[in-house]
């Protein structure tokens, strides 16, 4: 198959490069100095020049609290370039594997959501994740969304990362402990689409939203707990103090899910694709930093 990948350089995008160089297919990675997805006609003519059988649209507006206050371009690369990129797949007649969010919901349910559940973002990045989904839906296209959460490799910026970070810098950690998830090893995701990828055009029935996320729910302060744990088998650094706080006592823009746990049954049942094992994605990814 003819993959062109959109937005190669950002975590995701080079997670799906360490999965993908592995096979067989006629792979087009682009960052954005080839194809800027906010440059909805260059985007149009490039897409039509390549001619792809999938498009795998690794590219997001992720910062969630700055998107509180810079709605507009939230806005166009969230929703309004997807738009875009979904109407030329259309044309194309192409697949179109798209990443959205646990963001879409609000939080306030007490058992895990399901891909038909109501969705009811409580923020800017929430709601234009959902509007692309919303976009995608209404194209036409053949799609795949995949509605993941908390997101964490060795590589960009994510939560595993910036507790080394702050761990390096600090003795003791305030991490909140009334918010609960699921962490996600962005290489499972990668191999997630990997494993879709020879399926798409074999059985009927595919298209859809489905959730992907880790195996196990667990509190920031037990992510962090986890990460400090694995990371004290290394030796040679001094483990902060974790002390688990309530969200009121993190103030952010952006209001943040109570519990965004997503059920991972549908695409095992499609697909036969396992949820992620995120402590041993921890493990991978210290592994590959110490490298």
């Amino acid at each position: 198959m003819k993959i062109l990948i959109l937005g190669c350089k950002g975590q995701f995008g080079r997670c799906l490069n360490d999965q993908l160089l592995s096979t067989d297919h006629e792979l087009f990675f682009t960052s954005r100095e080839q194809i800027d997805i906010a440059d909805f006609a260059a985007t149009k003519n490039q897409i039509l020049d390549i001619a792809p059988d999938v498009v795998i649209n690794a590219t997001a507006y992720t910062a969630v609290d700055k998107a509180e206050e810079d709605r507009l371009t939230a806005d166009l690369i969230n929703h309004l370039a997807v738009e875009n990129i979904a109407n030329i797949c259309n044309l194309v007649d192409c697949w179109l594997i798209h990443v959205s969010t646990d963001y879409v919901f609000d939080g306030t349910s007490d058992v895990p959501y399901k891909e038909d559940d109501q969705t009811n973002p409580q923020g800017v990045y929430g709601e234009t994740k959902l509007k692309g989904e919303w976009a995608i839906q209404s194209s036409c296209c053949k799609y795949i969304i995949i509605r993941t959460a908390w997101v964490f490799s060795q590589y960009g910026n994510n939560f595993l990362k910036t507790m080394l970070r702050l761990g390096s810098e600090r003795d003791e950690l305030s991490i909140v402990g009334d918010q609960i998830g699921c962490p996600t090893y962005a290489q499972d995701i990668a191999k997630a689409i990997v494993t879709i990828l020879p399926q798409l055009n074999s059985q009927d029935g595919l298209i859809g939203v489905y959730h992907y996320c880790g195996d196990t729910a667990c509190s920031w302060f037990e992510f962090a707990g986890e990460i400090f744990n694995q990371l004290d088998n290394y030796g040679a650094f001094i483990i902060p103090t974790l002390e688990s706080v309530t969200t009121d006592k993190y103030p952010t823009l952006a209001k943040r899910p109570r519990f965004s746990v997503l059920d991972n049954s549908h695409v095992y049942e499609k697909f036969g694709i396992f949820s992620s094992n995120w402590k041993q994605g921890i493990a991978s990814s210290l592994k590959s930093i110490k490298r």
